[in-house]
């Protein structure tokens, strides 16, 4: 098992959630956090600590990226003009793994920023190898033919446990997607309650 992977399994019950709404998540059967501290008894988490908590949670569900390149994108977000916890939400979203992952052409975010950076998806007929990658509105996003039938991607397609959101407009037997809009924090299907107003505020004390 990559550390990658490990970390996975080790965030849902560091959070104590199944952020992913996985039926495999083993926070299903664990409610208590990993190690061997981790069935202590908890107090009661201060300001910062909530804070700190909805940070990793939203952190945590987009692959667990880096603290660098989160912060970057609060960072960006704060300079626009409006809500910065909604325009956190965009971004993210905005991201090429996120969409291949909402499209379902992959099980986990995880797989889909390894399925990026191994060069099985086409941007607007280029090939795109940065899971970070900036998607646009009505950019063509398309698996390579080659990659249609492996089995990660037929998996996938087949999940019964999430849907394709609207704002990603999906054909499965073509292996393309599109970005129709930029979603709001309402209309991103997380299985668990994020709370980027919480991660604005860790950030800006």
């Amino acid at each position: 098992m990559t550390k990658r992977h490990e970390a996975k399994y080790k965030i849902d019950r560091r959070m104590g959630q199944n952020i992913w709404g996985r039926p495999k998540s083993p926070i299903n059967k664990r409610e208590y956090g990993p190690g061997q501290h981790g069935q202590r008894r908890k107090g009661k988490l201060s300001d910062y600590g909530v804070q700190l908590r909805a940070k990793q949670k939203l952190k945590g569900y987009y692959a667990n990226m880096s603290e660098r390149h989160f912060r970057g994108l609060y960072e960006e977000a704060r300079r626009l003009k409006g809500d910065t916890g909604a325009h956190m939400i965009g971004l993210l979203e905005r991201r090429l793994d996120s969409v291949i992952y909402r499209a379902k052409f992959v099980p986990t975010v995880f797989a889909a920023r390894q399925f990026i950076s191994h060069g099985h998806v086409k941007v607007n007929g280029r090939r795109v190898t940065v899971a970070s990658y900036r998607v646009k509105v009505d950019d063509a996003i398309e698996v390579k033919e080659k990659s249609k039938q492996l089995a990660l991607v037929l998996e996938a397609t087949a999940l019964a446990e999430r849907d394709v959101p609207d704002y990603i407009e999906v054909d499965h037997t073509k292996m393309t997607a599109k970005l129709t809009r930029v979603p709001g924090l309402g209309e991103v299907p997380y299985p668990v309650v994020m709370e980027p107003h919480l991660v604005v505020e860790y950030y800006s004390r």
